[in-house]
């Protein structure tokens, strides 16, 4: 049975399998073959490659789902993350209060919700901006 025929096989036997060990066997195959058979898979599987079986296009598109929704809350923590900073610079700013750039700097760099917010408060009090970072123990 030549090459092609015995990787088709296994990947439709794989398929057969529950989704866990699908994965494992997934993972574990490519691992154990040879270079020419390696290259071979690899081949069959090329980019832009439209899966043939329900079970494949069923499990990418759960890849690609929970992929876009680790994205989506990504980009939701990083606009929440930017938006507090700024935040606490137009308090200090809308206060008359210079912000010196490394004050500027670390206020823009924490990827701390809960320090942004005490941030935000505290700019609403200080005399100085510096005293904003003096009080979180750096």
């Amino acid at each position: 049975m030549p090459l092609r025929d015995r990787l088709v096989a296994f990947l439709a036997a794989a398929a057969g399998l529950d989704e866990e060990r699908r994965a494992v066997y997934g993972d574990l195959a490519p691992s154990s073959l040879n270079a020419a058979a390696r290259r071979t898979l690899e081949a069959m599987m090329k980019a832009g490659y439209e899966f043939q079986s329900e079970f494949a296009r069923s499990y990418v598109a759960k890849g690609v789902e929970k992929g876009m929704e680790k994205g989506r809350e990504e980009g939701r923590q990083a606009g929440l993350l930017e938006g507090k900073a700024q935040a606490v610079l137009a308090v200090l700013e809308a206060r008359g209060l210079e912000v010196p750039p490394e004050v500027r700097e670390r206020v823009v760099a924490s990827t701390d919700l809960a320090e942004l917010d005490r941030w935000i408060r505290r700019a609403a009090s200080v005399g100085d901006a510096r005293e904003l970072l003096a009080t979180t123990g750096s």
